[in-house]
Order: structure tokens, then C-alpha cells, then sequence
């Protein structure tokens, strides 16, 4: 079939928009042919689940899901009560992304943090932890996202503090790893060491973002925390029939560190975004921009001049994060080339210089 778009094309609106890694499609082809049992009785599920207690240690539970909501609606649901509630940030995918699936689908109340870098304090928490007994939902989940919607990122103390505070609070926590290899690569820690070993109960492993076409996964680490997850990735549209072709997915990102090398790759393309901006500052040759969030990930978040970023977008698609502002973000991948970001940043000289 003849493509339908110009596999050439690169931008920076979100990681989103990039293929899918060639090892993946490998993965897909390979899991095709001949009959399987369905609904997760198949070798690939069996191998994932080898691959993540690989990685996170025994007694871990992995359940693969389509998406990322439904990662986060069915690990939520699974670790609340019918009155339960999820203290997050303000900026939270939960919250301001999934239109209003945690709610609608899962039954849960949001409680919604106001925070500047999209992150979570222990104080924080417990400020807005409290109940008043029948007349609210009462919290029971921490959520976080790692790395966050802004980009930024929870050190390994900081995600252990929340965790500690929680627990004395009697809640559990869950965390969205949409951009999970992202935040990995940054830290350069093993998986275990910022979840598991510090305290987080559930985690959604995101692929989608990362190379898959469409694979994440809810990885119950604390099966004392959760029930009936199985149930709920049913009532939920989670549960693939032919879930061989979703594991296969996750399976040849967690082989060999493929998922940790992509995460890897569009961190240091964030990075030569910034830098290349940052010289141009420097010498002049880019004007008018200014950086708004630091640049711990994949995402780069910054302010231009009016109708810069219209223009800009004439060749180099991206989005508005803030339009009264003038706030954008750029966002890289694991395809994403030098000599994209490159031309990107000689396409802002362009715009902006003298």
C-alpha cells in the first residue's frame, strides 16, 4: 500500500505523533500466525510477565491494557472504594487530559492540587488529605506522574517522601508512567528503585509514547493495595482479546532495554533543542524566548513572541501549552534525529533573530 503522508515529516508536538520502533513492528510480526489462546493465555503475556519481575522483582502482577487511561482508570479503580478519592496534581493527565474518564468510567472523585511544576509534596498531600466524613470523597490514592506533564522530574527521596507521607496518612500511591523510560533514562536508576523500592503501589507503564502502537500496562506492585483488577480491565474496554499482539509490544521494549535506550534518545534530543536555543541567546542570533520549566526529559517548555509560534508552525507542527502566555511546548521522541532539531532551531533563528 502506498503511504498516505510524508514519512519524512518530523515535529514537536508530542511523542504521540512518531512511528512506531522497527524492533516493535519485529515483535508483532513475529507473534502472528497460527492459533493462540486468547485473553492473555498466550506465551507473550507469560514472557512479559517474566520481563517485568525481571525488572521489579517477584509478586508483581502486569496487566496489559490499550492505552494510557485505561491504564490509569483501571489501576485507580482497582485501589479505591465507591467513595474513594485521588489527590493529584492540578496539571495531572487524570485530570485535565482524559476527559473526565477517571470520573465518568471509574467512579472516582479527583481532588486537584495546584502545584507549579506539576509536582506533589508531602505537605501538599497532607493538606488536602483530610475528610469530612459523609459529606466528601474521602482520599485514597496519591497519585503521580513521572516524568510529569511540565516535564519535570521526581528524584528518587522525593517520590519516597510522598510515599512515606501517604502511608501515614493511610493512603496508597499510584503512579503514571506515560513517560515511565523517559524518567528512567533521566535518573539512571533501575525501574525498582523509583516505584517498588520507595513505596508505589501501582504503576502504569506507558509504551504508546515510547515506540508501541498501542500497548501499556497496569503493574500491581503491592497486591495488598489493589482487587479486582481483572474484573475491572473487563467493565473497563481494557482486556484484549488477542492481547498476544499488545504483550509483543511491551516485550520488545523491555528486551534488551529498548524501551530505556528510546527514553534515552529523546531525553538527549530535548537537550540539544535547549542547548541550541540557549547559544542562540547567547549570541544573539535567537531573540525573545524564554524557558519556563527545566529540561529534565523528553519536553521543553518555553515562551515566544507574538506570532512566532504560528509562523513557526508552518513548517514544524507543536502546541500551545499556555496561549495567554505565549507558552509552548516541544516535545522530542525516540526517532527524532540531531539534524531535526537542528532545523528546528534554525527555523527559530529565523523567526527571531535580528
Amino acid at each position: 500500500m502506498d503511504p498516505l503522508h510524508d514519512r519524512g515529516s518530523r515535529g514537536f508536538a508530542s511523542d504521540n505523533y512518531a512511528g512506531t520502533h522497527p524492533e516493535v513492528i519485529d515483535a508483532i510480526a513475529s507473534a502472528n500466525g497460527g492459533h493462540v489462546s486468547s485473553y492473555g493465555e498466550d506465551p507473550w503475556t507469560a514472557r512479559l510477565q517474566q520481563l517485568f519481575a525481571g525488572l521489579l522483582g517477584d509478586g508483581v502482577a502486569v496487566f496489559p491494557v490499550f492505552n494510557g487511561t485505561g491504564a490509569n482508570v483501571v489501576g485507580l479503580q482497582s485501589m479505591l472504594t465507591r467513595w474513594g478519592a485521588v489527590i493529584a496534581p492540578s496539571l495531572a493527565h487524570i485530570n485535565t487530559d482524559e476527559g473526565g474518564a477517571p470520573e465518568k468510567v471509574g467512579g472516582m472523585k479527583i481532588v486537584p492540587v495546584p502545584t507549579p511544576d506539576a509536582k506533589l509534596t508531602p505537605d501538599l498531600v497532607s493538606a488536602v488529605s483530610g475528610s469530612r466524613g459523609v459529606h466528601q470523597a474521602v482520599p485514597q490514592v496519591v497519585s503521580i506522574t513521572q516524568s510529569t506533564e511540565l516535564g519535570t522530574l521526581y528524584s528518587v527521596d522525593e517520590i519516597a517522601a510522598l510515599a512515606d507521607r501517604a502511608r501515614s496518612l493511610g493512603l496508597a500511591v499510584h503512579m503514571d508512567g506515560a513517560r515511565i523510560a523517559n524518567a528512567a533514562a533521566a535518573l539512571g536508576v533501575p525501574l525498582r528503585a523509583f516505584t517498588r523500592d520507595v513505596g508505589v503501589d501501582v504503576l502504569s507503564f506507558g509504551g504508546t509514547k515510547n515506540g508501541a502502537i498501542g500497548a501499556e500496562a497496569v503493574v500491581v506492585l503491592n497486591p495488598d493495595a489493589v482487587h479486582g483488577v481483572d474484573y475491572l480491565r473487563k467493565t473497563a474496554m481494557q482486556l484484549a482479546s488477542k492481547m498476544r499482539f499488545v504483550s509483543a509490544q511491551l516485550v520488545a521494549l523491555l528486551t534488551d532495554d529498548l524501551w530505556l535506550r528510546s527514553g534515552a534518545r529523546a531525553n538527549a534530543m530535548a537537550a540539544r533543542l535547549r542547548a541550541g536555543v540557549e547559544a542562540g541567546l547567547a549570541d544573539g542570533t535567537i531573540r525573545g524566548v524564554a524557558f519556563t520549566q527545566p529540561t529534565q526529559t523528553n519536553g521543553v517548555f518555553a515562551t515566544l513572541s507574538a506570532g512566532v509560534a504560528d509562523r513557526l508552525r508552518e513548517r514544524f507542527r507543536f502546541y500551545d501549552w499556555n496561549e495567554a502566555t505565549g507558552e509552548v511546548r516541544w516535545l522530542t521522541s525516540f526517532d527524532t534525529a540531531e539534524d531535526d532539531v537542528d532545523a528546528f532551531v534554525a527555523a527559530i533563528a529565523a523567526e527571531t533573530g535580528a
